[in-house]
C-alpha cells in the first residue's frame, strides 16, 4: 500500500501553474523534521510535493512559506534524461489531502482561514468516485469542533 503522511513547513510560497489543457497544479517543498534524541541537533528532510486540481488551488491560496502543512498522498517515482544525456531519477509525493497545522493565532500574516484551521481539509476529488462518496471542504469549517492544543492533552 502506497500511503504517505507528512507534517512539515513549506520552504517557499507555492506557485499555481496550469497545464496546456487548463488543469491546475503546484509543486512545493516541505521541510519535515526527523526524530532526534534529546540534545542532538535538529535535522530535516526536504520532500517535493505535487498537488493537482482543487488541491493545488487550495494550497496556493491558503499556504505560504513557513506555514505548517499536513498532507496525505502517495509516492511517485520517475526518471528523465537531461540534455547532456545523463539519466535523473525523481521521487515526489502526490498530495490527495492537505490540512492546516497552524492555528489562527499562530498566523503571522493575520489571514483568516474561515474557521478552525485543524478541520480545514480539501480532498482531491477522484475522477472515478461518485460525488456522494467524495467529501471535501472548501475552507468553510464552521461545522468543525476546535481541536485541543497540546497543552490541553492529559499526556
Amino acid at each position: 500500500m502506497n500511503i504517505v503522511t507528512l507534517i512539515g513547513r513549506l520552504t517557499a510560497d507555492p506557485e499555481l501553474k496550469h497545464t496546456q489543457s487548463g488543469i491546475a497544479m503546484t509543486r512545493f517543498t516541505v521541510a519535515v523534521d526527523r526524530r532526534v534524541k534529546a540534545g542532538e541537533e535538529k535535522q530535516a528532510d526536504f520532500i517535493t510535493v505535487v498537488a493537482w486540481r482543487q488541491t493545488a488551488e487550495f494550497v496556493s491560496k491558503y499556504f505560504s512559506k513557513g506555514k505548517r502543512i499536513a498532507l496525505t498522498g502517495s509516492i511517485r517515482t520517475g526518471s528523465y534524461t537531461t540534455q547532456d544525456g545523463s539519466k535523473r531519477y525523481t521521487t515526489e509525493v502526490f498530495a490527495d489531502n492537505v490540512e492546516f497545522c497552524d492555528s489562527k493565532n499562530d498566523s503571522n500574516s493575520g489571514e483568516n482561514y474561515g474557521g478552525n484551521s485543524y478541520g480545514s481539509s480539501y480532498n482531491q476529488q477522484r475522477q472515478n468516485s461518485s460525488p456522494a462518496a467524495t467529501s471535501y471542504s472548501s475552507g468553510n469549517t464552521g461545522d468543525f469542533e476546535e481541536m485541543p492544543s497540546d497543552d490541553d492533552l492529559p499526556f
